[in-house]
């Protein structure tokens, strides 16, 4: 399995290459598993990059009025747009593992509170905060803290750490009822770019699931999705995207036909129904956002990104916004407070998909229009261009 074959079944797969773009929103977050949603205008601009006719009003549709998409805690803790469907899988996979230590570190906060019975205190504050949801329909955290006195309990945070400092129970409450399924953050109380949400109870917003997997067959079911969307790749990469144990990865691939492949001298996996060669998809160039789903695909990067992860990322592995020509990262772009969008191009593509490149970022800035897009976490060169 070459460079070349990961990079055309990129294009095709992730739908970035004209050819298999799409405006189907269910079918365009299936081909990637999951839309990162850290942050908000991660999902949409993930989204514009993959369809033929961009708009933020097909992804609105399918999130809050149609809700065959929405907005969960899975992979490595992180939030990801997903269909319904795929709900049960990645809370059996995945969410439910974190269930129990986060309750026993917010129980601790309200230890810390000084109430007498902190586990009991939780429970009935989380009761109450449910059934405020439920009369209301949907609502927002500072609603909620008007509602249900508790959750202005005062808790100290980051103690002996510079990052000291005493916040509330709401975050903590509604997070805990979102890991668990009772609630689910709606439709975000401004427009696309915004990280306020309503929330709402999951009873009125999902449909029951008719069987909910096993934690094993969820596993087995996740990774076979992943390497459909993401393989051939390494061991070491699903274990990284998944945020899956060591254990958990060798029986959810035990589970699955698999067989080893050479990826350019690196041992590697595939399905083994998926090894046949992928048609070129053509040229294409694409400007994805920071947290895009293709970029934080893989732990081992080197095939699609080169010596270009010092100023397309954090210190952290966080993916800034970047420019893409053929199954490869090759430079990065910001939008500035005019909202003129930017890019810099860190090695030479040639004439003609420069050309390409600079008629996407015109593109680009053509439908951002008056919205501003700041990236969630500053990466160098998004830094130096939005200067």
């Amino acid at each position: 399995m070459t460079e070349e074959e990961r990079r055309a079944r990129l294009g095709l797969r992730h739908r970035l290459a004209p050819a298999s773009r799409t405006d189907d929103m269910v079918a365009l977050a299936d081909s990637l598993v999951a839309l990162h949603s850290t942050d908000p205008a991660t999902v949409f601009l993930s989204a514009a990059a993959r369809m033929r006719n961009p708009s933020t009003a097909p992804l609105e549709k399918a999130l809050y009025d149609d809700r065959v998409l929405v907005r969960t805690l899975c992979m490595r803790r992180t939030m990801f747009v997903l269909p319904v469907a795929m709900v049960p899988v990645v809370q059996a996979a995945c969410t439910d593992a974190l269930v129990a230590a986060e309750r026993r570190r917010t129980a601790g906060m309200v230890a810390q509170a000084g109430v007498a019975d902190p586990d009991g205190y939780l429970r009935a504050l989380e009761e109450a905060t449910l059934a405020a949801i439920v009369e209301r329909g949907e609502a927002t955290g500072a609603e909620l803290s008007k509602l249900v006195p508790g959750l202005r309990t005062k808790t100290l945070v980051g103690r002996g750490t510079k990052w000291e400092g005493e916040i509330t129970l709401t975050t903590r409450v509604l997070f805990l009822l979102s890991t668990e399924q009772r609630i689910v953050r709606g439709r975000p109380r401004g427009g696309w770019t915004s990280s306020q949400y309503r929330w709402a109870p999951m009873s009125s917003w999902l449909p029951e699931p008719a069987a909910r997997p096993t934690a094993e067959e969820a596993r087995a079911e996740l990774a076979g999705r992943w390497l459909r969307a993401f393989g051939p790749a390494t061991v070491a990469d699903f274990k990284w995207w998944s945020g899956l144990t060591v254990a958990q990865v060798r029986q959810a691939l035990a589970a699955l036909d698999v067989v080893d492949v050479d990826l350019d001298g690196e041992p590697g996996i595939a399905l083994a129904g998926d090894l046949e060669p992928t048609p070129a998809p053509g040229p294409w160039v694409g400007f994805l956002p920071g947290l895009d789903p293709t970029v934080m695909g893989w732990k081992q990067r080197n095939w699609y990104l080169r010596d270009h992860a010092r100023m397309l990322f954090d210190t952290n592995g966080n993916a800034g916004p970047t420019v893409w020509n053929d199954g490869r990262a090759v430079g990065g772009w910001a939008q500035r407070r005019s909202g003129e969008v930017v890019f810099r191009l860190l090695e030479d593509v040639g004439a003609e998909a420069g050309e390409a490149v600079a008629a996407e970022a015109a593109r680009l800035q053509g439908w951002l229009g008056d919205v501003r897009v700041t990236p969630r976490f500053a990466t160098p060169l998004q830094q130096e261009l939005a200067r």
